[in-house]
């Protein structure tokens, strides 16, 4: 009898572990199925967080366009470009040009340097606006009279300065 009753005991201690196994297996896939759940619901959550953030920002631009546009039909003015603001070709374009005035030179088509042979110490042509026929540029001396600037005195301003357009020393 003895034997029976060590081998039930065998037995029974074999079924109760193997009944806490198969619980621990049975619990660790339910926590795995619940840990998965949780990851599903952060990443809905992140998902839900990037619209709502993305949603923000848009109602925010289109409420600063509407202030905007309030602004700018109040206090400026402005008004969005109509059809008849577009232009159709070069020619139109050049239409909107103001004429040149009386005795204004051509314009200028080409730039040229002097020629070696011929002399380097003579004055700049004067800058002259094409509109008003005016002289623009001139460099002012130094009793507060204006000449124009010669060939002479730009060769010595370009050789105070070193290549990097610092003044030299």
């Amino acid at each position: 009898m003895n034997l029976t009753r060590d081998r039930l005991r065998q037995v029974g201690w074999a079924a109760v572990l193997l009944t806490c196994a198969a619980l621990t297996l049975a619990l660790t896939f339910k926590v795995n199925a619940v840990k998965s759940q949780v990851r599903l619901t952060e990443r809905q959550i992140v998902a839900l967080r990037q619209d709502k953030m993305f949603l923000e920002t848009e109602f925010e631009t289109r409420a600063n366009q509407q202030q905007l546009s309030s602004l700018n039909a109040v206090e400026f003015g402005y008004q969005a470009p109509t059809s008849g603001q577009y232009l159709e070709g070069e020619r139109q374009l050049a239409g909107l040009g103001k004429p040149r005035a009386p005795g204004a030179p051509s314009p200028i088509r080409v730039a040229s340097a002097a020629p070696v042979g011929e002399d380097a110490s003579g004055a700049f042509p004067a800058m002259v606006s094409p509109l008003s026929g005016k002289a623009m540029a001139a460099e002012p001396s130094k009793d507060g009279s204006r000449k124009p600037i010669t060939a002479a005195t730009l060769r010595d301003r370009l050789s105070q300065v070193d290549g990097r357009g610092a003044a030299r020393e």
